[in-house]
């Protein structure tokens, strides 16, 4: 497969870097996850939830704020499409929190991922049957094709072709374990094997690949949010990376580099979010404390919330009214229409 031919690669030293700070990381998660068990599971609630409406948001599906939770912890059945696909993501997530230490990458897999991800959809777990460029439409009507997919007719014996060519590698400890999961996931957006869903399940398959080399974070922070956050930055680097891929010409640093930025990124989180945790604490406290740090200028309940789906909202009541007697932050108004602000205590 086009992003596997070169028996080496000559990593930049921008890339070095980022392995290099990625690797350190990776070498103190076990700490972080023998902390705490409540915090671990908070953590994991969150990412669910923060997985399951990032990845679908980022392909224009969303729900309603109050119908999430419910709907991802398996709390409501679904009463819509979208709500259809955001429960069908976490059932996928699922899937590979369970079962990545048995599964394979291989196509069948991928199938599965796209069936559990894309529900009672009539193609859901197939390839697509007709050709699928991606296109730009312009105000003016124009359209423009601004990438050619592998064709349909190809896709199944592709697939195939990158399956093995991702497990080869492996196998041979053919290139560094992070570089060899970019390639899996820039190859499979450019042959684009679905009709529909095909960043949903690259996503989905980075969470497995990166399970399956040791890489933990995904399950506790959510890979999803922080690339629906720098979504604009995650277009232009496939869009970079995928120029000329057809001709295995093409450059793979681009998207390499920001993969891994992404992957540093939500271990910077993991850490801070895990790894200054006092164990005397109780875990819904930090995630609390950590939601009120995150905020900028006047923030309400409801946002905190939002940003700790798992927390009551009197357990909120009661760990802001701490912060306030403590001199941390002040409250704004009363009743239903008060705000919060943190405090300037340098003086």
């Amino acid at each position: 497969m086009h992003s596997f031919k070169n028996d080496k690669v000559d990593l930049p030293m921008g890339a070095v870097w980022l392995l290099t700070s990625i690797s350190e990381y990776k070498g103190k998660q076990d700490l972080y996850t023998r902390q705490s068990p409540q915090v671990l599971k908070t953590l994991l609630e969150i990412a669910l939830i923060e997985s399951a409406e990032s990845s679908n948001r980022i392909e224009g599906v969303t729900v309603d704020k109050d119908r999430l939770k419910p709907l991802v912890m398996g709390k409501s059945k679904p009463r819509d499409r979208s709500e259809e696909e955001v429960a069908g993501y976490r059932k996928a997530l699922d899937f590979i929190h369970k079962k990545h230490a048995s599964l394979r990458i291989t196509p069948q897999t991928i199938k599965e991922l796209h069936h559990l991800c894309r529900g009672e959809s009539r193609d859901a777990g197939k390839w697509k049957e007709k050709d699928n460029d991606i296109i730009r439409k312009y105000a003016d009507g124009r359209i423009e094709v601004i990438f050619k997919p592998v064709s349909a007719k190809e896709t199944p014996d592709m697939m195939k072709q990158l399956c093995l060519a991702y497990e080869h590698s492996v196998a041979q400890l053919k290139y560094p374990d992070l570089y060899a999961v970019a390639c899996l996931i820039l190859d499979f957006l450019c042959i684009h094997p679905f009709r529909d869903g095909n960043g949903r399940v690259s996503r989905l398959l980075t969470l497995l690949a990166l399970y399956q080399h040791g890489f933990q974070v995904g399950k506790y922070i959510s890979l999803e949010r922080i690339i629906e956050q720098s979504k604009e930055t995650y277009y232009e680097s496939l869009n970079k990376s995928s120029q000329r891929w057809d001709q295995g010409k093409h450059d793979g640093f681009p998207w390499f580099n920001y993969f891994l930025g992404t992957v540093l990124g939500a271990y910077k989180e993991f850490e801070e979010r895990a790894g200054n945790l006092k164990p005397s604490r109780g875990a819904k406290t930090d995630i609390v404390e950590a939601a009120v740090n995150k905020q900028f200028g006047e923030f309400s309940i409801s946002d905190i919330e939002r940003a700790c789906p798992n927390v009551s909202r009197p357990m909120i009541r009661v760990v802001l009214e701490d912060l306030r007697a403590k001199g941390k932050i002040e409250v704004l108004g009363t009743g239903r229409s008060a705000h919060w602000r943190k405090r300037d205590n340098k003086s």
